[in-house]
């Protein structure tokens, strides 16, 4: 039987609060297998983590149960939930905006806020602001382990409800395809947009072709330039700039063995957007 849970927060490594959600979770059943997907999510960046999960949950077993917390709402009014996907995976989390990419892109079945009176760490006193130790990280193990079916979690919240943040889509006008950079491949500072590998075939672009890129931030050019439409690294010289697939089949722009965001000082979000066209 699967008892697998898989931790992302913004928490960082450089104190106990990570090491404390893995002992939660021990202390409910010593046989959790615990995993980590990320604790480098940007401070308070709720999108952020839920393009992490995007990234990421797909290549998971069916009953595997995530637990995020990017939380900078903790102790307020905002509710607490887990949702089961339509994958059977589960997801431990604020409802905060943390489930848009899923939501969107891989659908969710059932919705149910956590009942905090008796899903609730034992003798956690009167904090209210470690709920990723005290409420989530608890009740993960508890669902992975069995202790508790998912019907107890709490009351059920329609799906409709949850919390999403603004979500744009890529679209192809004419053989120009715009979109906007959804995050940055941060080690290696590559720009990974919202624009379907299929959008930009539509378009007529094919692999070897030189494109025409633009991108731009409050309606202002940043960079406007040429570059090769790739299918690897290996097709451009050092420092070169290109676009190519990522692992998400969505379009990128990288700097061979450079940062792109650096070096064009690029960031993220629906304000960032990007105009691809065939060089005529």
């Amino acid at each position: 039987m699967l008892k697998h849970v898989v931790l992302q927060t913004d928490f960082g490594l450089s104190d106990g609060a990570v090491s404390a959600m893995y002992g939660v979770a021990k202390s409910v059943d010593p046989s959790v297998q615990i995993f980590d997907l990320t604790h480098d999510i940007s401070p308070y960046n709720i999108w952020e983590a839920s393009y992490r999960l995007y990234q990421t949950i797909s290549y998971w077993p069916e009953e595997t149960v995530f637990v995020s917390v990017v939380d900078p709402g903790v102790g307020t009014e905002r509710l607490s939930v887990v949702v089961k996907t339509n994958a059977n995976q589960y997801i431990v989390t604020p409802d905060n905006g943390t489930l848009t990419h899923v939501k969107a892109h891989m659908g969710i079945k059932e919705a149910r806020i956590i009942d905090e009176k008796i899903n609730r760490l034992p003798r956690s006193g009167e904090s209210h602001t470690f709920h990723g130790r005290d409420v989530y990280a608890y009740t993960a193990a508890r669902i992975a382990a069995r202790v508790i079916p998912y019907e107890e979690v709490g009351p059920q919240l329609e799906v409709a409800q949850l919390v999403c943040l603004a979500k744009e889509q890529a679209s192809n006008n004419n053989g120009k395809v715009r979109g906007c950079i959804d995050i940055l491949d941060v080690r290696f500072g590559n720009l990974w947009t919202n624009i379907d590998r299929s959008l930009l075939i539509e378009a007529g672009c094919q692999y070897g072709d030189e494109l025409h890129v633009t991108i731009s931030h409050h309606e202002k050019d940043v960079y406007k330039n040429k570059m090769l439409f790739a299918r690897s690294f290996a097709e451009t010289h050092l420092g070169e700039s290109l676009l190519y697939v990522n692992s998400l089949d969505k379009v990128a722009v990288a700097l061979n063995q450079g940062s792109f965001a650096k070096a064009y000082h690029i960031g993220t979000g629906t304000s960032w957007k990007i105009t691809i066209q065939k060089v005529k």
